[in-house]
């Protein structure tokens, strides 16, 4: 596929690196020479230096028989004029663009159209990590959620701790212990190295594990392996910025929510916007002020200003003055796998959370959903097989007769509105969506094929 990627900041750069990998011919556009220099130096791809949104530079970049354009740029509004010129000049068939301002994108619907503002796929960075917090807010516990199927199954990711009931124990015990409940678990990483779970492998303290389960049993499998967490009830959020004022409004209907921001003037907008929310104007690293908030009654503190530097500083003073949980947003992924895990309990890299986004409309096949695991190093994704037994390669097979790239498991198949999970013996359907957990992202191109209909299928 000839793909266009306008932008070679954090996701720009991390999506080039995804995507050339992959057998793609990858252009990317940016106006700074020294980031364009540093991916050419690492990667397979050709570049561009000039403004994403002029006729001539999308020319150059071969815009005229590009299959796709993603703008992923810091401009909104570069982006929005550089599929607007994409369209008109070249007829590019496909077109994604990250909008980051909430007008543009409440007004999306009407905006965004053919005959308005050619987007064919709009990208809210905001709306993702929001809806990303959210899910993480309401399974107490657990490191990553993430759903398929619109929500009926959920794939989740805790630590074992001391005390769980399966930690010393074998996996195959996991049935004995909850017969009545279907989960499988996908993958283990042990201190970062990735493991294929055997019903023989012996859970450990710390293990990263990854199961997926009807969205009503996540619970009941999560207490089997780390002692139950009460739910949250108290939140402060650090930062009134789009993703903590969208976060705060979200929430504040169902717990108690306290948010600092120190720009006076947007706490005023912020005290005007929330209903219930407590708005407080002062600077989310003051110690007093949060000892006068009753910090150490905080259920969950969440720092999500836009210097990584303060959401790390502010995030270790309220877990060492109390806070029973921090989650702590990280623009810079270099910095994630170093805070998270001491002080911090969750960093979250909206780069990723975009990223797997994006690559849900890059992928071959009838992709419905591509999450990124481990910061980037693994993937789950959920597939729609399409055929018969002629043309597909999964259809009117049984899992354990599917030629599945190395590393690579089905987790479980959503039938309708059945959710199972999948066994040796499951045989896929037509129009089954198939959840698939890959420990090496490399042979994604192979889980695609897999799912792309041959010619015999009419």
């Amino acid at each position: 596929m000839k793909i266009i990627l306008l932008g070679a900041g954090q996701v720009g750069g991390n999506l080039a690196e995804n995507l050339a990998s992959e057998e793609n011919d990858i252009t990317v556009v940016d106006t700074d020479g020294k980031r364009l220099r540093d991916l050419q130096d690492r990667l397979d791809i050709r570049t561009v230096n000039g403004l994403a949104s002029l006729p001539d530079v999308l020319k150059q970049a071969g815009a005229e028989d590009a299959d796709m354009l993603i703008a992923v740029t810091n401009s909104d509004e570069v982006n929005m004029i550089a599929c607007q010129v994409a369209f008109t000049l070249y007829r590019t068939p496909m077109k994604i663009a990250r909008i980051r301002n909430p007008q543009y994108i409440r007004e999306g619907d009407r905006l965004f159209k053919q005959e308005h503002v050619p987007i064919d796929v709009l990208i809210s960075p905001e709306l993702l990590v929001t809806n990303y917090i959210q899910r993480l807010i309401e399974t107490p516990g657990a490191l990553q959620v993430l759903d398929f199927a619109q929500g009926q199954l959920q794939l989740v990711a805790v630590k074992a701790v001391h005390g769980g009931l399966l930690v010393g124990q074998e996996l195959r015990f996991l049935k004995h212990h909850m017969p009545s409940i279907e989960t499988r678990v996908a993958a283990i990483f042990r201190k970062g190295r990735a493991i294929t779970p055997q019903g023989s492998t012996v859970i450990e303290a710390d293990d990263e594990i990854f199961f997926i389960a009807g969205k009503a049993d996540i619970n009941a499998v999560m207490s089997e392996l780390r002692r139950k967490e009460s739910n949250y009830k108290r939140i402060m959020i650090a930062g009134g910025g789009n993703i903590g004022y969208s976060l705060a409004k979200t929430l504040e209907s169902r717990y108690s929510v306290k948010i600092i921001e120190r720009n006076e003037e947007r706490a005023d907008w912020l005290s005007n916007h929330l209903t219930q929310a407590i708005v407080l104007n002062s600077d989310a690293s003051d110690q007093d002020l949060m000892l006068d908030e009753n910090i150490e009654d905080i259920d969950i503190f969440l720092s999500l200003t836009d210097d990584d530097e303060v959401n790390i500083m502010a995030s270790m003073l309220a877990k060492r003055l109390g806070a029973r949980k921090v989650m702590t947003l990280i623009n810079n992924t270099a910095y994630v796998d170093l805070v998270q895990g001491g002080d911090i309990d969750i960093a979250i890299s909206p780069s990723q959370t975009t990223i797997g986004s994006l690559l849900t409309h890059v992928r071959r096949g009838d992709i419905v959903n591509v999450y990124s695991l481990r910061r980037g190093a693994a993937e789950a994704i959920e597939a729609v097989a399409h055929g018969d037994e002629r043309s597909s390669k999964v259809v009117g097979r049984s899992i354990e007769d599917i030629d599945l790239p190395e590393g690579c498991t089905i987790g479980a198949i959503v039938r309708k509105d059945q959710v199972i999970i999948a066994h040796d013996h499951t045989v896929i359907e037509s129009g089954d969506h198939v959840i698939l957990f890959l420990i090496d992202k490399r042979r994604t191109v192979d889980v695609e094929r897999l799912f792309q209909v041959g010619f015999t299928f009419f």
